[in-house]
């Protein structure tokens, strides 16, 4: 990356700076192509003024061809230098996404990071926005050249007119850019909310059984409706000063065009201007609408990059939620949670029950890095994961989530993302995963895996997390989507391949308790009572939350 990017307008810069040969390419291409429209009334007026007016074959015929010649070169400078925007304009794309995807999957995490939609929209809509800056800046030199190419051909015919053009298109221009802070305010506005209202309907698909678990699906929908209600206002507000802007640009450009032709009317009934200079003038006067409105495009486009870089760069400059810390030194895997009583001893397996699952799910966002560790909460080894790299340790603590998250590929991509294991491991991490049933590691697995069960997603999930075989491997809630049966192969296979290997199951399944080397029970951030699963089946909290 060429340099991290502190502001908006230093990533808008860097956009421009990092792709010379496409934003050079087509600024050349599309300025020619301009600069070719411009002279189109040029060559009309030519052709009445030396072959129509004096009925010269020979001059109409070389008139014809040189305009046709004229076409041919802004017809293929159009064609070729838009291609070459496009190219660059989503290279940028590809490149902002990649680095919003890095910084969103750093181990040091974001703090006050936006909501999973959130993150979504300035990855996508966003940064394509922002990248667009690339053909904003072509189209801004290449209306420039096509005022100039107007100007000088004005020059020639009239000085008043060519004078008044060099004036007046840089003061209309400037005119226009005094509304582009508004607009600029008004198009971060809107994508603020509308990015938020994006976040707040992937949070809500994702929890509507729980929604509908506690019965708050109108809540729920309400709060959706204000959100989006909100998101409309904005939008509607930057669309009225969109079409203000656009308007503005019309209008001016409008009247700068009525302007020149009356002053060029005027030369021709005084005899100072032939027909085919009146042509050419008419032509001109009604070809710098374009330019005019190629700048107010691209100060439209220009203030919507610079509203969406602002919200990369919010992503990108976030600073960590966990600070760069220390290497773990190697070691058997035991862990410590000294404020909750709680040890886990090195190649053991122990189950955790919390009968509250908001004990739960504290346990495992600590564990997973998903919120940082205080100096001493959290022990790996006998060293304080506060002062730890939280990428390395995460190399040799692995935690999967209860919610399995698939990419699309096949099984063999699904369980081994790396492709680094063969197909003995691979299958032997199925087995124990009690995934046997899925043979064929060739198998298609569609986005987040939809083209399999609830059951078989979990499995898979269970198998890519023990085919890692991770010092400290750490499951929450692993076989909830499974029958008994193959609850209790699960757990016989779990246990059998990770024998001599730290584990920990956070779980209230009496067929993976059973297997635990010990069990604790935690009530209200401390462990209530420890033993094996046998020996707690007479604890109230232990037997109303496994002995259902």
């Amino acid at each position: 990356m060429d340099g991290d990017p502190r502001t908006a307008g230093a990533l808008l810069r860097r956009a421009l700076r990092r792709h010379p040969r496409r934003l050079g390419w087509s600024t050349l291409l599309l300025s020619l192509h301009q600069a070719c429209e411009a002279l189109v009334p040029v060559a009309i007026g030519v052709t009445i003024d030396r072959a129509v007016s004096t009925g010269s074959v020979p001059a109409l015929l070389a008139s014809l061809g040189g305009t046709a010649l004229l076409f041919l070169v802004l017809s293929q400078a159009y064609r070729y230098g838009a291609r070459h925007v496009v190219t660059g304009w989503f290279t940028e794309t590809h490149q902002l996404r990649v680095e919003v995807a890095a910084r969103v999957l750093d181990p040091h995490g974001i703090t006050d990071a936006p909501p999973t939609g959130e993150l979504l929209s300035i990855a996508t809509s966003d940064a394509e926005k922002a990248g667009r800056v690339i053909e904003a800046a072509s189209i801004v030199v290449a209306g420039t050249t096509a005022l100039v190419v107007s100007a000088v051909s004005l020059l020639t015919i009239s000085v008043p007119l060519g004078i008044g053009v060099l004036v007046g298109t840089p003061l209309l221009v400037g005119a226009l850019q005094l509304l582009s802070p508004w607009l600029t305010r008004r198009t971060a506005t809107q994508q603020r909310d509308v990015a938020r209202t994006a976040g707040l309907a992937t949070d809500l698909v994702r929890g509507v059984r729980v929604l509908r678990g506690i019965g708050a699906e109108d809540a729920a929908t309400e709060r959706y409706r204000r959100t989006s209600g909100v998101a409309l206002a904005s939008t509607l507000r930057s669309a009225g000063a969109i079409g203000t802007y656009r308007g503005a640009t019309v209008l001016g450009s409008g009247l700068f065009l009525a302007a020149v032709a009356g002053v060029a009317g005027a030369l021709a009934l005084d005899g100072r201007m032939s027909v085919g200079e009146l042509v050419t003038v008419v032509g001109l006067a009604q070809f710098l609408a374009e330019p005019v409105g190629l700048l107010g495009f691209a100060g439209q486009k220009v203030a919507e990059a610079r509203a969406s870089a602002a919200r990369v760069v919010g992503v990108l400059t976030a600073p960590p939620l966990h600070p760069p810390g220390a290497q773990p030194g190697s070691g058997p895997g035991a862990l410590a949670l000294p404020g909750l009583g709680f040890h886990v001893e090195p190649g053991s397996t122990v189950g955790v029950v919390a009968p509250e699952p908001a004990d739960a799910e504290a346990l495992v966002a600590l564990l997973a890095g998903r919120r940082p560790a205080a100096p001493g909460e959290l022990l790996l080894d006998g060293q304080d994961v506060a002062g730890l790299d939280p990428a390395a340790v995460r190399a040799r603590v692995l935690v999967e989530p209860h919610a399995v998250v698939l990419f699309e590929g096949t099984l063999r991509s699904a369980v081994d993302p790396a492709g680094a294991a063969d197909d003995d491991a691979l299958t032997a991490a199925l087995t124990a995963a009690g995934a046997a049933d899925l043979a064929d590691l060739e198998l298609p697995v569609a986005d987040r895996g939809r083209s399999l069960s609830g059951g078989q997603r979990q499995r898979v999930g269970l198998a890519r997390a023990l085919l890692a075989r991770p010092d400290v491997l750490v499951l929450h809630d692993p076989t909830t989507a499974v029958d008994a049966v193959t609850e209790e192969e699960i757990a016989a296979g779990l246990t059998g391949l990770r024998h001599g290997r730290t584990t920990v199951l956070v779980s209230s399944s009496p067929s993976l308790l059973g297997r635990c080397d010990r069990v604790v029970v935690l009530r209200e951030g401390a462990v209530d009572a420890a033993g094996t699963h046998a020996e707690l089946t007479a604890h109230p909290a232990y037997a109303a939350a496994v002995l259902r």
